[in-house]
């Protein structure tokens, strides 16, 4: 370091430059209208590519959509997804048990995107909690709930992101 910048930082030191800078920011936004949230009351808008809390999805006719192919389980980099599976009579694979263990899961959205029936979708539902550790781990049952109640919701969030896949 050159003995003028040696120089330049006690004068600059001295004479308080930063915080006269920080000051004037301060005070340049002081008067300036607000843009805070009241979050329970208000909610900021969505991305329409929002990635929140999982669920799976059936068919029209009431079916599941999910084959049990196992890719969703495969590429999860978190390993949150846990897949069990067995033949059914007229020769299908289901699955008997899909977990998802959300202290896990670190939201990629590369479970949905493997997945070639759009069975696993991630909502835009991101009011959720848990108080114990057994609340965030997720169930069949319960992802088949979630995906039962926000179908609708569901299909128009895919359809609106269909032109970019």
């Amino acid at each position: 370091m050159s003995a003028f910048a040696s120089v330049k930082g006690f004068v600059s030191s001295f004479m308080l430059t930063e915080l006269f800078k920080g000051m004037a920011l301060t005070g340049k936004y002081m008067f300036k209208s607000k843009i805070t949230i009241q979050f329970p009351e208000e909610k900021t808008p969505l991305s329409p590519r929002f990635r929140g809390l999982h669920a799976l999805r059936r068919y029209e006719n009431g079916e599941e959509r999910c084959i049990a192919c196992n890719l969703c389980e495969a590429i999860c980099p978190a390993l949150a997804i846990t897949i069990e599976s067995e033949m059914r009579e007229d020769g299908s694979r289901r699955t008997t048990r899909y977990d998802i263990d959300l202290h896990k899961c670190i939201f990629c959205g590369m479970c949905e995107e493997a997945c070639p029936v759009d069975a696993i979708v991630e909502t835009h539902i991101l009011e959720y909690h848990g108080e114990k550790r057994s609340d965030l781990y997720f169930t069949k049952d319960m992802l088949l709930a979630i995906g039962d109640r926000y179908e609708a919701e569901i299909a128009a969030n895919l359809a609106a992101d269909a032109k970019y896949r």
